[in-house]
């Protein structure tokens, strides 16, 4: 009976996808013998919580809350933020029961929405659906939980294993695939590329969903990008850039730079560096789109989390640029798990994870 409600919760929860950001999904079901009351949903940052959508929907008929249970997929907060505690809500309300999902494992939250509810009284229920509410969340956990940004690698390539022709901007897959990449993006807070990826293909970088502040990211370690100031991720303003270098911080050049634009300086653009910065932003997910080298430093690092591999039905050979080479010297193979494949128009799409 409780995974039939919870499901609920979760299909509730995911009509918030790509607009809640740093928030995340949160679905929520009230049920009183047997019979569902009310349904609520985490819709936009900012916006009411799942839970108090949910009671708000019988504000006519609160004597209908009394005695109910609450379905939830990730624990009710009990701080104030842009919004009020979601304890004081259920408690208010007169629910008797909340079954959670998921503990938030957000430290603001974890725990302490749980225990604040018991201690008046109300029996709540942990662990329903878990594995299911935190793929909602995917995400969201792994920052809160490892303490750094999820990665994902993704790459489009020829049958041959290879990015690009030389210096020159080459598209491998069709449009509906393009389209599709795009709102893959919009799965992710940042995305991430090389300066070569930028001074190549001179890409805008930009989501098919932009509800929230998406971050583009670029590694440009010698401060190439500053020579060129049409750039399209300059002249776009429609998203912060962040560009991560090691050139000197006098430059007369970062200074003319539009507002939108912020250059980071490190001794030393190391890829844990840079997800660290990108951490204390509170960015939770990374799009990196390369191109080799960048996808090869990741590769190295061990920080990244899934690669995503569109393969296309063409061949370039030759001196055409390969998937994720440099001069680093490679003695293992690493294997990916959790695989997946699906066809898309005529491009097979590869997903896999490194743990």
């Amino acid at each position: 009976m409780h995974e039939r409600f919870m499901k609920k919760a979760i299909l509730a929860a995911e009509k918030g996808r790509g607009k809640t950001f740093t928030n995340p999904l949160v679905g929520a079901v009230i049920v009183k013998g047997n019979q569902v009351l009310a349904v609520g949903a985490h819709l936009a940052y900012g916006d009411a919580h799942a839970e108090k959508v949910a009671i708000d929907y019988l504000c006519n008929t609160p004597e209908k809350l009394l005695n109910s249970t609450i379905y939830v997929t990730l624990e009710p907060c009990d701080h104030h933020g842009k919004q009020p505690p979601c304890t004081e809500a259920i408690i208010a309300a007169g629910i008797r029961q909340v079954v959670v999902g998921q503990v938030d494992p957000n430290p603001i939250v974890s725990g302490q929405g749980i225990k604040k509810l018991r201690d008046h009284g109300i029996h709540v229920l942990v662990g329903v659906l878990e594995e299911e509410v935190r793929n909602l969340n995917r995400h969201y956990n792994y920052f809160f939980e490892k303490k750094r940004p999820f990665v994902a690698l993704k790459q489009a390539i020829s049958l041959d294993g290879k990015l690009a022709l030389l210096n020159q901007r080459t598209r491998l897959t069709s449009e509906y695939v393009v389209q599709k990449v795009r709102e893959e993006r919009a799965n992710y807070q940042a995305i991430l590329v090389g300066s070569q990826t930028i001074l190549t293909d001179n890409p805008k970088l930009t989501s098919a969903i932009n509800d929230f502040p998406f971050y583009r990211v670029i590694l440009d370690r010698r401060g190439r990008v500053f020579e060129h100031e049409n750039l399209a991720v300059f002249q776009d303003e429609t998203a912060p850039v962040l560009i991560f270098t090691e050139q000197s911080e006098q430059s007369e050049i970062c200074r003319t730079l539009p507002k939108h634009v912020e250059v980071i300086y490190l001794p030393k653009v190391l890829i844990s560096e840079v997800l660290t910065k990108l951490g204390e932003r509170l960015i939770q997910s990374v799009y990196v789109e390369g191109g080799a080298k960048i996808h090869d430093a990741f590769l190295s690092s061990a920080c990244w989390e899934e690669l995503i591999t569109y393969v296309a039905p063409k061949i370039l050979g030759g001196d055409s640029v390969a998937s994720m080479s440099s001069s680093r010297h490679v003695e293992k193979v690493t294997e990916l798990n959790n695989v997946t494949i699906q066809a898309l128009d005529n491009t097979i799409k590869i997903v896999g994870s490194r743990v």
